[in-house]
C-alpha cells in the first residue's frame, strides 16, 4: 500500500515543489491549501492525470482550531492513514518593534507554531500505528533570530523546540525531523525585501545565492526515508553566516 503524505501550505511555492518530490517517490498526497484553491486544483490535475486518485485536496484555515481538528479528520477519511505530516504553512511579514500589535502575534504564533503541534497531536495516533513521520519546516532565523520579524522569529523558535521534544514523546514509533530554510524564495509579503535588503542577506550566505525549492523537497525526502534519524533539524541554508 502506498504511503500517504499531508503537505499543509502545498498549492504554491515550496509547499508545491514538496508535493511533486513526494508523488514521484509514490506517496499518495492530500494536498492542503487555505485561499489558493485554484492553484491546489492545478497541481492535483496534473499529478493525478500521472497517477489516478493520488492527489486530494483539504481545505483549512490553520487559524482556526477547530478548521485543524476537522482537517485531521477528514486525511485520515481520505485513505485510512496518515504516513508522513509535513508542516509546511507559515506566515511571514514584518512587524517592526513599537508597531506589534495582539492580532499580528495571534497570526504568527498560530500559524508558525500552534497549528502544527495541534495538527501533530491530532495525527498522532495513526502516525504511531504507520511507524510514521513529522517533517517542521522551520526557519535559519529560529537560531539566529531576525530583525524586525521579532514574533516570526520567535514562532520558529517554538517549531524547532517542538520539534525536538515530539521527537522524545512519540519516539520510537514516530521520528520527528525539521528543516531549517535560509534564502530560498524571496519573500512574498507587501513591499518584499528591497535590492539592498536581498544583497544583504546573501552577503550572509556563504554559497552567495539563493536556494532552490528542490533543495527543501530532497531534504524532506530524505528525512521521510531516514528511518534511525530523530530530532534532527537539518540546515539548508547555503551556509548563513549570524
Amino acid at each position: 500500500m502506498k504511503p500517504v503524505a499531508l503537505v499543509t501550505g502545498a498549492a504554491v511555492r515550496i509547499g508545491a515543489c514538496i508535493v511533486r518530490h513526494l508523488h514521484a517517490a509514490d506517496y499518495r498526497i492530500l494536498l492542503h491549501y487555505h485561499r489558493s484553491h485554484d492553484q491546489a486544483a492545478a497541481l492535483a490535475e496534473e499529478l493525478n492525470a500521472q497517477r489516478d486518485d493520488s492527489v486530494r485536496l483539504l481545505q483549512a484555515d490553520l487559524l482556526d482550531v477547530t478548521a485543524i481538528e476537522q482537517l485531521a479528520h477528514a486525511a485520515l477519511a481520505a485513505w485510512g492513514r496518515v504516513d508522513l505530516l509535513v508542516n509546511n504553512a507559515s506566515t511571514f511579514y514584518p512587524t517592526p518593534l513599537g508597531t506589534i500589535t495582539t492580532a499580528q502575534w495571534d497570526n504568527l504564533l498560530g500559524s508558525n507554531a500552534r497549528a502544527p503541534l495541534l495538527l501533530s497531536q491530532h495525527l498522532h495516533t495513526t502516525l504511531r500505528t504507520c511507524h510514521g513521520s513529522i517533517v517542521n519546516i522551520i526557519d535559519s532565523t529560529s537560531r539566529y533570530g531576525l530583525a524586525q520579524f521579532i514574533p516570526y522569529a520567535m514562532a520558529k523558535a517554538a517549531l524547532a523546540n517542538m520539534t525536538r521534544s515530539l521527537a522524545r514523546e512519540l519516539a520510537p514509533q514516530v521520528r520527528v525531523n525539521g528543516i531549517a530554510p535560509g534564502a530560498i524564495l524571496w519573500p512574498e509579503f507587501d513591499g518584499g525585501l528591497n535590492g539592498e535588503a536581498q544583497a544583504a542577506t546573501l552577503a550572509r550566505t556563504a554559497m552567495g545565492r539563493l536556494g532552490s525549492p528542490d533543495d527543501i523537497a530532497h531534504a524532506v525526502l530524505f528525512l521521510a526515508q531516514a528511518s534511525y534519524v530523530t530530532g534532527q533539524i537539518i540546515k539548508v541554508d547555503g551556509g548563513v553566516r549570524s
